[in-house]
Formats: structure tokens, C-alpha cells, sequence
């Protein structure tokens, strides 16, 4: 892990996490715009000007805002075999004070799902905020009928804690999620949660 200024990097056995940078947009489109019918469903409605270079901007302006100020750690997913960008990991809504907890969302683009890249992020991200930010907890969400967020949750570590009825809007509409946390000091046994 390097951190420089307001500059991030997390190094990982295959990828490079770092914060999005302007020159990224052509292939962030592109990535999104293959990925749409496979994203959709589990993320927020796409605003009509989501792929343009203007929104992406403001992306890229409110990572830089959002690091030098330690609410969150937006960073993208390069593979460092040929530098392709992989996804998007965040850690969002850090608080500090009595909670020193985050919020976690991801996503991979459609080539690159199920070879194990947001595992070995999460990782890491988890391990960062852990080590180096000084949380405590890593909160994350997804719908109930999403079995492979719902296992790769798991298989980092994260345990389940429970249902926030009309969580977030997905996909236009509200929707319930399945909580999970990840503790720096856990101590909860494994639980066995069935598909809800």
C-alpha cells in the first residue's frame, strides 16, 4: 500500500487499487456499457447521462474530494498483467468518532466476474481499512436473491446480521437488503444463515 498526499494505491497478488483518474473514462464506459444488463439489476437506477465524460469527471473530482477528506476510498480495480480495468471497489460513509465504521460496494464488469478479482479486493480494502484508516467495521448490503454477492461476502469474511426492509433503491425501485459486517476484533462464530 502506498499513500502519498491524497494519492491511494493497494497492491494485490493481481490487481492495483487506486482511485479513478480522468484517462480512465473510454474504457470505464466501455466496461459499463458491456456490463449494463449484467449490473442493472443490482445497482441504483443509471442516470440518463451516466457513461458521459461529464459525469465521469465529477467522478473522478469527487474521488479526489473524497479522499483528501477521509469519507471514502473510491478506488478501481486494474489488473497488473495488462493494466485492464477489472471494476470498482468503494469504501463510502466513513465515520469516525464512537463508530470508526464504512460502508463497502462494489462491482466487477462482465469479463472479469467469477475469477476471484472482487475477493482479492475486498481483501485488501477490508485489510486497509483495518490496518491503516483504524476502523472498526465494514458494513456492507445486498439484495436477498444475490447468492454470488451473498457467498463472496461470506467467503471474506463478513457475517451476516440481518434485514433493512427498503433499504436502497435498485434497479427505480425500493428494495430490502441482507446486512453484513466485517469485525477488526471479531469474535462472532461462523452463522449459518439460510437464502431468504
Amino acid at each position: 500500500m502506498l499513500l502519498t498526499g491524497r494519492k491511494v494505491r493497494i497492491e494485490t497478488e493481481r490487481l492495483t487499487l487506486r482511485p479513478p483518474i480522468h484517462a480512465d473514462f473510454r474504457e470505464w464506459a466501455a466496461l459499463r456499457q458491456h456490463s449494463e444488463s449484467y449490473l442493472t439489476p443490482w445497482e441504483p437506477s443509471w442516470a440518463p447521462d451516466h457513461l458521459s465524460r461529464k459525469s465521469f469527471t465529477n467522478r473522478v473530482y469527487w474521488a479526489r474530494r473524497a479522499v483528501s477528506s477521509g469519507s471514502a476510498l473510491p478506488m478501481f480495480l486494474v489488473r497488473r498483467s495488462d493494466q485492464a480495468l477489472v471494476g470498482a471497489i468503494t469504501l463510502d460513509n466513513i465515520r469516525r468518532g464512537p463508530a470508526q465504521a464504512g460502508t463497502l460496494g462494489y462491482w466487477t464488469g462482465l469479463p472479469y466476474a467469477r475469477n476471484g478479482y472482487m475477493r482479492e479486493a475486498i481483501g485488501a480494502m477490508v485489510h486497509h481499512a483495518f490496518t491503516k484508516l483504524d476502523l472498526s467495521r465494514i458494513e456492507a448490503a445486498c439484495l436477498p436473491e444475490n447468492a454470488a454477492s451473498r457467498g463472496l461476502l461470506e467467503s471474506a469474511g463478513f457475517k451476516y446480521e440481518g434485514v433493512a426492509q427498503s433499504y436502497l433503491q435498485i434497479n427505480g425501485r425500493w428494495r430490502t437488503h441482507v446486512l453484513y459486517a466485517s469485525l477488526r476484533h471479531d469474535r462472532r462464530g461462523r452463522t449459518q444463515v439460510g437464502q431468504a
